[in-house]
């Protein structure tokens, strides 16, 4: 009999990169996700299969389990990408194993597959969704989980875990998730849109963290921002919330907001969504004003009903 897991996939509608530091911020979970299915065998191993959202296989490897040890079968006919994503894999197997000694502990092996709903270059969600999972099956805590094996504001784990928009914040390293209402009745008028690139979020959160001064204001702004788009009634308020948002981290941040870099002439507002320079933007207007993206070469807008849980 097969075990199935899933994860949600997520946004983070506000205080991208001070959420780091106790920002209040708000978070969806989105439609996409990832799954894990479990088949137990008698063979002490593991034969991971991960599937893209068309079913082709992306990555496949066969792990030894010996010694209390995880290691790559036929490592030397692996070539770089497929090493890194084995040396990803094992190293989040281990580190579940150390929180639950339980964990792959008997000699009997699994035939796991993964498979994501979204392409993995959206970058919704593949990690967290992939911890999430593993932190089901290992039954450990997901949160303790991506902070041994990675680093990050967790968000994306509580979006992993919830059906609902929510707000997030972490107050002494501990992460707390709370159930909003954010069902705006301007929903029509809020895109998607993918920038043609994933965003390195470890390499953004290296460059916030090296700027020390201005957090606290920053912080409490960040915060203050996402209580009022909570209860934001209409466009033009969200539109002025979103932009004063943006100028804040463009100001700490020193560097341009993403539409005065990219999208200067757009007639709406354009929000940075998670690390500034990849994935996801969410641009507000009408479906006839979200031509200008198509113009410019960035085929794939997603309506904010069709992306959010």
């Amino acid at each position: 009999m097969n075990t199935k897991f899933y994860s949600n996939g997520k946004l983070l509608l506000t205080g991208e990169y001070g959420i780091l530091d106790g920002a209040l911020g708000l978070a969806i979970p989105t439609k996409y996700g990832q799954s894990l299915s479990l088949k137990k065998s008698n063979e002490n191993k593991l034969v991971w299969t991960s599937l893209d959202e068309n079913n082709e296989t992306w990555f496949n490897a066969t792990f030894l389990k010996q010694h209390n040890t995880i290691q790559l079968e036929n490592k030397e006919q692996f070539n770089d990408t497929s090493l890194a994503t084995a040396d990803t894999l094992i190293k989040i197997l281990t580190e579940a194993t150390k929180l639950n000694p339980a964990f792959l502990s008997n000699n009997k092996g699994f035939d796991i597959e993964t498979k994501l709903t979204f392409p993995r270059n959206w970058g919704l969600g593949s990690s967290s969704t992939l911890i999430n999972n593993i932190a089901s099956w290992a039954k450990v805590n997901a949160y303790t989980l991506l902070w041994n094996s990675f680093s990050g504001s967790a968000y994306d784990i509580a979006c992993a875990q919830h059906n609902y928009p929510i707000t997030y914040k972490l107050s002494n390293s501990k992460p707390s998730a709370e159930k909003v209402d954010f069902n705006p009745s301007f929903k029509n008028h809020l895109y998607f849109v993918y920038l043609n690139k994933k965003q390195n979020s470890r390499e953004a959160i290296a460059n916030y963290k090296a700027i020390t001064s201005g957090k606290t204001e920053l912080i409490k702004k960040l915060s203050e921002i996402t209580f009022q788009i909570i209860d934001c009634t209409g466009l033009e308020q969200f539109n002025n919330l979103i932009n004063i948002h943006e100028n804040l981290l463009s100001e700490h941040l020193k560097v341009p907001t993403q539409k005065e870099a990219l999208f200067p002439d757009f007639e709406g507002s354009i929000k940075s969504l998670g690390a500034w320079g990849g994935d996801f933007v969410l641009a507000t207007g009408t479906a006839r004003a979200m031509r200008y993206f198509k113009r410019k070469g960035y085929d794939t807008l997603i309506p904010f009903a069709e992306m959010i849980l």
